[in-house]
């Protein structure tokens, strides 16, 4: 087991938290947890340590066998995570965590990284698929954690997994396939001239995007080749935040004047409609041509409500502006089963957006208007997708809502036991 670091920050500062299980006292930390040998810190690649398997999530003879693969969400709260059977919605589990919790898939289908004060600990949500075979057990935050100063985004793609230390522009590739067995060790480590809020992708020939930058000002994007070699640069995304992969390995990153795409061993300028158009969340699909983004375009705002978003085709390099009837928040965008453009707005409505007409198709309602708040660790309603279902979390009513995005319906709604704030999956 190898402890890296790595960050998911939407915007910049980060609040420290102290997780813990249900092992331990409500007060024992994981930097506690580390003293008695749970915790094992190391920033290089190698074999996990003897013992790590023990230290790992359930295994076949903990679990239960089932019929099918069984998908599970995990929400965060104010004090922990909750572990929710995806179909039912019933709680399965609940983890202790003290402070902002922030969850991200890890990448294998089960795990969940949670971010915390000693980098991201892997959660294992148990559910998974070994050999044709399905099972499910007891949720559970295991012992491995990549230890990072402060981590920031986690992005999946082609099998690998690769976490970003802002606090040290430390980058970490690992196989997600290993967390199962506690034998995480980390493939490519790479670290950027500087520290800042950054991301990295590595695609399935080794090239390795980086974000570059420092606490005062990123502006630069580059992609380098298996040995780490430069193949290519751009320096014109002021302001560079959030990616996504779209088309099959064309990784796009959000500027304020607009997005760079890195495409066939170049990179390519999209430039705004205006002259401040930030795009700085993006919603990519693997199978689409096309990705969507917000778009900003008050440098000045403290805090900025955009009634449109963006849709861009990655093959013409065409940016489109969409209205919506309501603004949207960071955690309001996603991509559906056939690549439509999902929008969760502030009137309570799911949007669908067709990508290739830019337009919106259909609006589901699903819980009251709101208003986001005014700062960005703050419950609001979030928008998660899996497969053909678009789960929708309301922390005024501690309510979660299941949307078959096809036929617009709202499939199943429970209340939950704490207040959610973000909210992710798994498939099993």
């Amino acid at each position: 087991m190898h402890i890296q670091h790595f960050d998911n920050d939407c915007r910049q500062g980060y609040f420290f938290l102290m997780i813990t299980t249900k092992r331990v006292s409500a007060t024992t930390s994981l930097a506690a947890l580390s003293l008695t040998g749970l915790l094992v810190t190391g920033c290089s690649s190698g074999s996990a340590d003897s013992d790590s398997a023990s230290r790992a999530g359930a295994t076949a003879a903990d679990a239960t066998v089932v019929d099918s693969a069984t998908p599970r969400l995990a929400v965060s709260y104010d004090g922990g995570i909750l572990v929710l059977d995806a179909d039912t919605l019933d709680v399965v589990g609940q983890e202790d965590a003290e402070g902002f919790v922030r969850i991200n898939p890890a990448g294998d289908g089960r795990h969940v990284f949670v971010s915390g004060a000693d980098g991201f600990t892997a959660l294992d949500t148990g559910t998974w698929t070994d050999g044709g075979t399905h099972y499910t057990a007891d949720p559970s935050l295991t012992g491995i954690t990549f230890g990072a100063t402060t981590p920031g985004h986690v992005v999946r793609h082609d099998g690998r997994t690769v976490l970003f230390d802002d606090g040290t522009g430390r980058v970490l590739v690992l196989d997600p396939a290993e967390l199962a067995s506690g034998d995480a060790a980390v493939t490519r480590e790479y670290t950027t001239p500087e520290a800042h809020h950054g991301v990295a992708v590595e695609l399935s020939d080794g090239t390795l995007i980086t974000t570059e930058g420092n606490e005062d000002e990123r502006h630069s994007v580059v992609a380098r080749g298996p040995g780490d070699e430069e193949i290519a640069r751009t320096d014109d995304c002021p302001g560079v935040h959030g990616e996504a992969v779209a088309d099959g390995e064309t990784v796009i990153v959000g500027c304020e004047n607009g997005l760079v795409l890195y495409r066939d061993g170049a990179f390519r300028k999209v430039s705004s409609l205006d002259p401040y158009g930030r795009i700085g969340n993006q919603a990519g699909d693997e199978e689409s041509a096309f990705v969507l983004g917000d778009y900003k375009v008050d440098p000045d705002a403290e805090l900025e409500r955009p009634e449109r978003v963006s849709i861009t085709n990655v093959r013409s390099g065409e940016l489109t502006l969409v209205d919506l009837p309501a603004s949207h928040t960071f955690r309001s965008l996603a991509r559906g089963p056939h690549g439509e453009a999902l929008v969760l707005g502030t009137d309570g409505a799911l949007h669908v957006i067709d990508p290739e007409t830019a337009r919106v198709t259909r609006s589901i309602e699903v819980v009251d208007p709101w208003t986001e708040p005014g700062k960005w660790q703050s419950p609001r309603p979030a928008l998660f997708v899996a497969d053909h279902t678009a789960y929708v979390t309301d922390p005024a009513t501690d309510s979660l809502h299941a949307v078959d995005i096809e036929s617009g319906a709202v499939t199943a709604s429970a209340t939950l036991p704490e207040t959610p704030n973000e909210i992710t999956g798994v498939t099993g």
